[in-house]
């Protein structure tokens, strides 16, 4: 559990990095970008070992209706972080909707995992998360959306959102993880 612990630790505090010491990450150059980089690689390193290693207490598992929200949760997950970088209709709502997509990703993966490994890794990010977007929009201030975006860029996200989940899902059910139950 330890290595999990220090996973999610690792991670958030890579990411949180530019935001608190922001003066520390300027100072690092271009070559702090390899360092973060490299960081981020072994936080996941450690949060996927970590959680198939851990074991602890079981409060409830999958039921076909955690298992249906969850797989919703985590479609619009993917549409929100492939409307962020396609500047979508979503992106003049919020400054922030691949956080929003990866706080959708862990909430569903709590609903359907409740034990406490997926407590800490999952609940773990989803602070990190929104710890992420208070602190963004306390330094940036206002939203500002963009401008009005073409509906052909929506349609890209919309199918782009049902690839990547059909991967994943894919992903998931050869690793021993039957997303569908």
């Amino acid at each position: 559990m330890i290595t999990l612990t220090l996973g999610v630790l690792l991670w958030s505090g890579a990411h949180l990095f530019k935001r608190v010491a922001p003066d520390a990450r300027a100072n690092l150059g271009e070559k702090g970008r390899g360092l973060i980089a490299a960081t981020l690689f072994l936080s996941i390193v450690m949060m996927v070992i970590g959680y198939r290693m851990a074991d602890g207490p079981v409060w409830w598992g999958r039921t076909p209706a955690l298992t249906g929200i969850n797989n919703l949760l985590v479609l619009a997950a993917f549409y929100l972080f492939a409307s962020s970088g396609m500047k979508t209709r979503v992106t003049r709502l919020t400054r922030h909707p691949q956080l929003i997509g990866f706080s959708l990703w862990a909430i569903g993966h709590l609903l359907v995992n409740g034990d406490l490994p997926s407590f800490i890794l999952f609940g773990g990010l989803l602070i990190w998360a929104i710890a992420e977007m208070t602190i963004i929009n306390a330094q940036d201030g206002p939203y500002t959306p963009p401008h009005p975006v073409p509906i052909k860029k929506e349609a890209m996200a919309i199918v782009a959102a049902l690839v990547i989940f059909s991967l994943v899902a894919g992903l998931h059910w050869l690793l021993g993880y039957p997303p569908f139950g």
